[in-house]
């Protein structure tokens, strides 16, 4: 089969190698579509050691979607369409075999693209469970890249009376107001604390979501938030796997801390099948974070695009096997 992999900094290649066989419990899966999230980029970006060159096939990449062409399973059956949670490999290859444990189902009806953003999305519905309700409150979305942008779709739906977000590029602020934010800051422009008390009357917010693992933004948590609110800490740091923050700074809110990211949960993979049914359900529209198209071969591309964030991307989503 075909697996592209990453064989120096921000540079694919393709290769041949072995379709795998299902193990007893587990599920081949033809692999049709896989995306990029912002935790490949701290792989992709970085110069890694260079004997840790070609990595792995298929990685990174842990967003990928597709058709059961054999089971070893009761629960999946051939022909039917899954999210699949990658650990043998990653996503991009043409086949995968994963225990069905690391599978969700997917309708028989519906744009696979969109359906696969079931996979990011599902994880910010968990950490929204994390959160509880937000009804009346005053939110700030630290970030509006996918999962940024997801936090403010769903937040705005839960009844905040105010959802603040930040961002650096106005196109994703933009599409933030769309989808419900009620005040939109560009960082680069903006003061972010004395814009968040002008918007909250001093007050502060009552819960900040942190949706991108950067310095700057970690330290801006404890000037936006109010004393003895909630901290959601999604964001994986990216150029960093350590930085500082002002110790004092944070003491001094008495916050409540919670760490949810990734599909690191143990209940993630419930979390992702209840947003493929609200999907389903036409409850929920996740074709806005789909914004590229590409094949196979446009791996290094979209690669590209989602490092540099150009022309205007949220997501991109490659047709594995084309």
């Amino acid at each position: 089969m075909r697996a592209a992999r990453l064989t120096s900094p921000r540079k694919f290649d393709f290769v041949e190698v072995d379709t795998p066989s299902p193990k007893e419990g587990e599920v081949l899966v033809k692999v049709e579509r896989a995306s990029i999230c912002g935790s490949d980029l701290r792989i992709y970006d970085r110069v890694l050691p260079e004997e840790a060159y070609p990595v792995d096939v298929g990685r990174p990449c842990h967003e990928c979607a597709g058709t059961v062409v054999d089971s070893r399973s009761d629960l999946f059956h051939p022909g039917q369409r899954v999210i699949v949670f990658p650990a043998s490999s990653g996503g991009l290859v043409e086949y995968i075999a994963e225990p069905a444990s690391r599978l969700v189902a997917l309708p028989d009806e519906g744009d696979l693209s969109t359906l696969l953003m079931c996979q990011p999305v599902g994880t910010v519905m968990y950490a929204c469970q994390r959160i509880g309700s937000v009804l009346g409150q005053r939110v700030v979305i630290l970030g509006q890249g996918a999962i940024g942008l997801s936090f403010t779709n769903l937040i705005s739906k839960l009844g905040a009376s105010q959802v603040i977000v930040t961002d650096l590029l106005d196109y994703r602020l933009d599409l933030a107001k769309q989808l419900g934010a009620t005040h939109t800051i560009n960082a680069a422009k903006e003061d972010v604390a004395a814009t968040v008390a002008e918007i909250t009357s001093g007050q502060g917010a009552d819960v900040v979501i942190e949706a991108c693992g950067r310095p700057d933004t970690t330290n801006q948590i404890w000037q936006v938030l109010r004393t003895e609110g909630l901290v959601i800490l999604f964001g994986l740091a990216h150029d960093e796997d350590s930085f500082t923050f002002n110790f004092d700074n944070m003491t001094a809110k008495l916050p409540t801390i919670v760490v949810v990211n990734s599909a690191r949960g143990g209940t993630m993979a419930a979390a992702v099948k209840q947003c493929v049914d609200l999907v389903n359900q036409g409850r929920l529209d996740l074709s806005y974070l789909v914004t590229h198209r590409m094949g196979m071969d446009g791996v290094q591309q979209a690669y590209d695009l989602y490092s540099q964030k150009t022309d205007g991307i949220i997501k991109a989503v490659m047709s594995i096997g084309t």
